[in-house]
């Protein structure tokens, strides 16, 4: 059961464009006791569902920019090739502290950035 509701609540929010592994990684690292390479790796895998599920929803109500698109893609590419071979030579322990920081580093900004009109 605890599987399943950390499943909806990190397809909620991935759903929504925020990122499911801002739910998914944590729960399961501190819920469950997954190993942080464990855990980002089945981030990875479920990504793939819910991305298209939610990449049909936005589709149909035409909120995709195209133009942007092959530049995104291109460094999203690039810079996955990259973040996995950094993520496989660094161990877990670092691993769980960058993603920490990077996560509360948002969360500061987020907190902190002015609405945009």
């Amino acid at each position: 059961m605890k599987l399943f509701l950390i499943g909806l609540f990190s397809g909620i929010i991935g759903g929504m464009g925020i990122g499911g592994g801002t739910i998914l990684i944590p729960a399961l690292t501190i819920i469950m006791g997954v190993e942080q390479h464990t855990a980002q790796s089945v981030n990875l895998l479920s990504f793939i569902p819910t991305a298209v599920i939610a990449l049909i929803y936005h589709l149909k109500k035409r909120n995709i920019k195209y133009s942007i698109l092959p530049l995104i893609i291109t460094g999203g590419i690039i810079g996955s090739l990259v973040g996995a071979n950094i993520a496989i030579v660094t161990k877990a322990i670092l691993l769980k502290k960058i993603f920490a920081i990077l996560l509360f580093s948002i969360g500061i900004y987020e907190i902190l950035s002015k609405p945009r009109k």
